[in-house]
């Protein structure tokens, strides 16, 4: 193991959701930040070793580093993913390019698929992520409870083996879709509550795909309610505007006083409805307190296939859920399978198709979009001492960019991830190909 530096003190750091986005000095101590100080400008000091000069087995033996105008970002905080079906497109495709295509081809084959196939997809997709920069995730699972116990409790023993694989290095949370069957009520909330009581971390599901999505969301709360976990349900991902599960969910939310406990993702058909009605769903979710999640890679991908020429693509109303005072988070969602062929975990990419899908390109809105992929899901999945300021844990990324405009403009490949108190990713090539040691310096004055 490398040696590690006590205590690490961080020069020339540009904080852009810090006070106006200027540079920092920062110090850490024993894994936690000890100090956040504003500078007057770029700090010169031979003794702060230029980070692009560090080989990733130099870092954690360095106390004091020069970051020459680099953004420096919270952890990223992906709070929608399902890391069990990652990297499972070359098992399993999608002809149609639809989500109910989607849907039954995975169905047809997880039965198949072993628990050490699971578990290293998680855990395959999990590292990914960290090494772009996520210092926390949110999963849902696949559970098909129809198949059986045995099967169904593969996915959930592999997750729980997988979490506890990359603790070093990222948190997961998992969140069990449960697929509501009136007639199968019973096996459904015996494994459940076995699967709750094991340690997963809150109740997911798709109640406007089943048969009786409001029986499925009542089943959900109970669930939810029995164990005081969060709940984070695939809420109307469709293009008919006559879809509202939204509706329901929110009477429930306040029924169970659930407001910051209840999470929405996608939202597809919001973006298909008239204007009027989709103004009083977003103000009832903002009274619930009902946070949303965008999903726009997949939801680009999937939604709108059955349309000609005026295509609708999905993406729910971002910009008007935040001005009804909505949080909105974006995600990941799927990661090279059948509901999504594309994608690797990188937060920064989600950031640049947030910005394009929901027209985010002002200098205000990039610093939008940053807290969609840092603080507002952080919120969302509850996490207490995030971000950068005294006392909390020090989790961070580092990008190879001078300020948030171009961390969309350029997405620049080269990341450093501190996390768990040491740096647990480096690349080794900056973008920048002058002199590492003088200039950044020299751009910055």
């Amino acid at each position: 193991m490398p040696v590690q530096a006590a205590e690490m003190v961080i020069i020339n750091a540009r904080l852009p959701l810090t006070d106006g986005g200027g540079l920092f000095k920062l110090t850490i101590r024993d894994g936690k930040w000890r100090a956040v100080e504003p500078q007057a400008g770029p700090i010169g000091s031979e003794e702060h070793q230029p980070i692009a000069a560090l080989g990733a087995g130099g870092l954690n033996a360095a106390g004091r580093i020069d970051l020459q105008g680099r953004v420096l970002l919270p952890g990223f905080v992906d709070v929608h993913m399902h890391l069990d079906k990652a990297y499972s497109l070359s098992r399993v495709r999608n002809r149609s390019g639809t989500l109910l295509e989607a849907i039954e081809n995975y169905r047809s084959v997880i039965g198949e698929f072993s628990k050490e196939t699971i578990r290293d997809r998680i855990v395959k997709a999990a590292l990914r992520a960290a090494s772009f920069g996520s210092a926390a995730l949110r999963s849902h699972l696949d559970v098909p409870v129809h198949l059986g116990r045995g099967i169904a409790m593969r996915t959930i023993e592999a997750a729980l083996e997988a979490k506890e694989k990359v603790s070093g290095v990222v948190d997961i949370q998992f969140f069990p879709m449960y697929y509501y069957d009136p007639g199968a009520e019973r096996e459904l909330t015996e494994f459940a509550f076995e699967t709750l009581r094991m340690g997963v971390d809150g109740v997911g599901g798709a109640p406007h795909l089943t048969l009786d999505p409001a029986g499925g969301i009542d089943w959900a709360f109970r669930m939810a309610t029995a164990f005081g976990r969060p709940i984070d349900l695939h809420i109307d991902e469709s293009d008919d505007p006559n879809v509202k599960t939204i509706d329901v969910y929110c009477d429930y939310v306040i029924r169970n006083g659930y407001a910051g406990k209840a999470t929405a993702g996608h939202l597809c058909s919001l973006s298909a409805m008239e204007h009027g009605e989709a103004e009083r769903l977003m103000a009832k979710m903002a009274a619930a307190g009902v946070a949303a999640v965008t999903l726009p890679a997949v939801n680009l991908y999937l939604q709108g296939r059955g349309d000609r020429g005026n295509v609708r693509r999905g993406v729910t109303r971002v910009r008007e859920l935040a001005a009804a005072g909505v949080p909105v988070a974006a995600a990941s969602d799927n990661i090279q399978d059948p509901f999504h062929p594309f994608g690797r975990g990188d937060m920064v990419q989600i950031g640049l198709m947030t910005a394009y899908a929901a027209h985010l390109a002002r200098e205000e809105d990039i610093a939008a979009v940053l807290r969609m992929l840092t603080h507002i899901p952080a919120e969302i999945a509850g996490l207490a001492d995030y971000g950068i300021s005294p006392g909390n844990p020090a989790r961070f990324v580092v990008l190879d960019a001078l300020s948030a405009e171009e961390l969309f403009q350029e997405l620049p490949a080269t990341r450093w991830v501190y996390n768990k108190s040491r740096w647990t990713f480096a690349s080794e090539l900056s973008m920048r190909c002058t002199d590492p040691a003088t200039a950044r310096l020299a751009a910055l004055s």
